[in-house]
């Protein structure tokens, strides 16, 4: 399973969930080891068809690095977190969760739209 680390350590993602709010950006960097990255994607689409089918989903692209980068970003907009953190407490979602490789390291934050 990869391992889940905090971009904020004050505000790692599961304490996120405490925030009850409208709808929300998912950003989840990834941090794939090269000679992984097509099994990577091949499972990763795999969570994606089971996410876009769940209540709340809005949408979801994925993102490569460039220059030789072995990061790909996943942002995904979902209703609220609410909706999220039920599909990611489904147990479809955590089995295929669990057949991502221990390398594979992912720096999930929940983020809300502010205006600038």
């Amino acid at each position: 399973m990869a391992k889940l680390q905090s971009l904020d350590p004050r505000t790692p993602m599961f304490a996120q969930f405490k925030e009850k709010t409208g709808s929300i950006v998912l950003a989840n960097t990834f941090f794939v080891p090269e000679e992984q990255t097509e099994a990577f994607l091949a499972l990763f689409r795999k969570q994606a068809d089971f996410m876009k089918a769940q209540p709340g989903f809005v949408s979801l692209r994925m993102h490569r690095g460039t220059a030789g980068s072995q990061l790909l970003m996943n942002v995904a907009v979902w209703e609220s977190t609410e909706a999220l953190a039920a599909a990611l407490g489904n147990p479809e979602f955590q089995r295929v969760a669990a057949e991502f490789p221990d390398d594979i390291v992912s720096y999930p934050h929940i983020f809300e739209e502010i205006a600038v």
